[in-house]
C-alpha cells in the first residue's frame, strides 16, 4: 500500500496544528509521500513582501521567529539546534534570491521561486517533527523529487509522463527503503530547473501528481472541512457532508466554486483511477469524501449546490455573428492571449457571450475593442454576475430537472443572466445577479436535499 498525504497550511498553521498532523502521519502504517503547504499566511507575507518592497531583513527575520517559535515547542534541545542550523540555510538562500529580485523591477521567474519559500520551510519543519517521532522522513524540495512543470510562471502545469519517469527514480527507492519523504507542494520546475507555481491551492495538484508519479493507491487531501458539503455551509447551515462522488463531479464542483479541492487536482489521479479522499486533520475520525470513477451509491437527481461569485458577462453583438468565418475564434481567442480563465461561453446569431472574472472584463473588452474586427457592432460588460452549479448523477440526462431548478430561481424572484448546460453531464451552470445568488443556492437546496 502507497498513500500520498497532501497536508494544508491550516494543518501547519502553528504548534497544536503541526503536531496534529504529525500523529496523523505517524498513526499511518502504509508507505507514503507527505506533500505539504506553507503555513498559513506564509505564501501571502511573502508575495505582499515582494509587492510593497518590504526590508528583506524583516521578512526574514518574521519567518525565522514564527518558524523557531513552533520549533522550540515541539523538539528537543539537539533536533533543535540542527532543525537552527537548516533553517538559517534556507533562510540565507531566500535572502539571496530576494536580494535578485530587488533589482530588477519585474522578474516572474524569481517571483515563483519567493513564492514557493513557504513550501521548502514546511518540508524542512515537518521532516523534523517525524524524526523527533522516530518515523524516519526527509525533506525533499521539488527541484529534488523532479517535479517538471511547463508553462509559464504563477499558471504551471506538470508534465506528467516527465515527472512519472523522475519520481520512480528519486521518491519510489526512500518509499522501499521505509523513509517518509517530505516533498513540497505548490510548485514543480521547468527544463532549465527555474521553479513555476501551479496556482494558489496548488499543492493539491501535486500531491495528485504525485501520486500519479509513484503509481500510488490513494490520495488523501488534509484540510479543514470533512471533504465536500451539499452547499456552503455559511450560506446553507442544513448542509451536509457528501460521501462518495466520481471524479466528473468534484471536478465539476471545484472549477465552480467549492473550495475543498484545487480544480485541477482531478485529472491526474482520474487518469490512473487513483481514490482520491478529502479529510479534516481537527477531525480525523471524520470519513470524509471519497472520490473514484464510479459511485457505490449512485442514482441520486442533485447532489450539490455551488456557487462562484465576482464575474461578469462580456458580450459581443455582431450581424449573423455565427456566419462570421473565424471571428468567433478571433473573439475567445482574446480570454486566452489574456491568460483570463473562461466560465461559460454561449452564443446566438447575433451575439457571444463569454462569463470571466470581473477582474479581467474590462481588459478583455479592451482586446476586443483592439481587433478592430469591422462586423463587431458593439461590446458590453455586465458585472456582479454569479455562476450556480448544480451537481448530480446524471442531471442532464434527467427529465424535468433543469425545470424544478429553474422553479426555484423563479420563487425567490432571480433573473437568469445565462444559461450553461450541455457540455457535462453532471452539471447545470447559469448566471444571476450575486444580490440573489444565496437566495437561488438555499432554495435549490431545500427543494432537492432538504433544508
Amino acid at each position: 500500500m502507497i498513500k500520498v498525504m497532501k497536508f494544508g497550511g491550516t494543518s501547519l498553521g502553528g504548534v497544536e496544528a503541526i503536531e496534529r498532523t504529525a500523529s496523523i502521519i505517524s498513526r499511518e502504517s502504509a508507505k507514503k509521500v507527505v506533500v505539504v503547504s506553507a503555513m498559513s499566511g506564509v505564501t501571502n507575507s511573502l508575495i505582499n513582501g515582494l509587492r510593497e518592497r518590504r526590508p528583506i531583513s524583516d521578512i526574514i527575520g518574521d519567518l525565522r521567529e514564527r518558524y523557531l517559535t513552533c520549533a522550540n515547542s515541539i523538539l528537543g534541545t539537539d533536533p533543535l539546534d540542527q532543525y537552527g542550523q537548516e533553517l538559517n540555510l534556507s533562510l540565507d538562500d531566500l535572502r539571496r534570491a530576494m536580494e535578485a529580485r530587488y533589482e530588477f523591477e519585474i522578474d516572474h521567474v524569481l517571483d515563483d521561486t519567493i513564492s514557493s519559500w513557504g513550501e521548502r520551510l514546511s518540508s524542512l519543519t515537518m521532516a523534523h517533527v517525524l524524526r523527533a517521532r522516530e518515523i524516519e522522513s526527509v525533506p525533499l524540495s521539488s527541484e529534488r523529487a523532479g517535479i517538471v512543470a511547463e508553462g509559464q510562471p504563477g499558471n504551471g502545469s506538470a508534465n506528467l509522463k516527465e515527472t512519472h519517469r523522475n519520481l520512480q527514480q528519486t521518491v519510489v527507492p526512500l518509499l522501499q527503503q521505509g523513509i517518509t519523504p517530505i516533498v513540497t507542494g505548490y510548485y514543480g520546475c521547468d527544463v532549465e530547473g527555474r521553479p513555476l507555481t501551479f496556482g494558489r491551492g496548488g499543492s493539491d495538484y501535486s500531491s495528485s501528481v504525485i501520486a500519479y508519479g509513484i503509481d500510488a493507491n490513494c490520495c488523501e487531501i488534509w484540510t479543514d472541512v470533512n471533504g465536500f458539503m451539499t452547499a456552503d455551509p455559511r450560506a446553507v447551515p442544513s448542509a451536509k457532508s457528501i460521501e462518495e462522488m466520481d471524479y466528473n463531479e468534484a471536478a465539476e464542483l471545484a472549477y465552480f466554486g467549492a473550495k475543498v479541492l484545487h480544480p485541477r487536482t482531478i485529472e491526474p489521479v482520474r487518469r490512473k483511477g487513483i481514490p482520491l479522499v478529502v479529510k479534516n486533520s481537527f477531525d480525523p475520525d471524520a470519513r470524509g469524501t471519497i472520490i473514484r470513477g464510479q459511485r457505490i451509491n449512485g442514482g441520486v437527481t442533485l447532489r450539490s449546490v455551488a456557487v462562484k461569485s465576482d464575474l461578469s458577462i462580456v458580450k459581443v453583438y455582431s450581424s449573423e455573428i455565427v456566419y462570421q468565418p473565424g471571428l468567433i475564434s478571433r473573439l475567445v481567442g482574446v480570454i486566452s492571449d489574456a491568460a483570463v480563465n473562461s466560465y461559460a461561453v454561449s452564443t446566438s446569431l447575433s451575439t457571444l457571450a463569454m462569463v470571466i472574472p470581473s477582474t479581467a472584463a474590462e481588459e478583455v473588452k479592451r482586446r476586443i475593442d483592439a481587433l478592430n474586427e469591422p462586423q463587431v457592432e458593439k461590446v458590453s460588460v455586465k458585472s456582479k454576475i454569479s455562476l450556480i452549479c448544480c451537481v448530480g448523477d446524471n442531471l442532464l440526462n434527467t427529465p424535468g430537472v433543469s425545470a424544478r431548478v429553474f422553479a426555484k430561481v423563479a420563487e425567490v424572484d432571480a433573473n437568469i443572466e445565462l444559461i450553461s448546460e450541455g457540455a457535462s453531464d453532471v452539471a447545470l451552470n447559469f448566471m444571476v445577479p450575486s444580490e440573489k445568488a444565496q437566495d437561488v443556492v438555499r432554495a435549490i437546496h431545500n427543494a432537492f436535499i432538504g433544508g
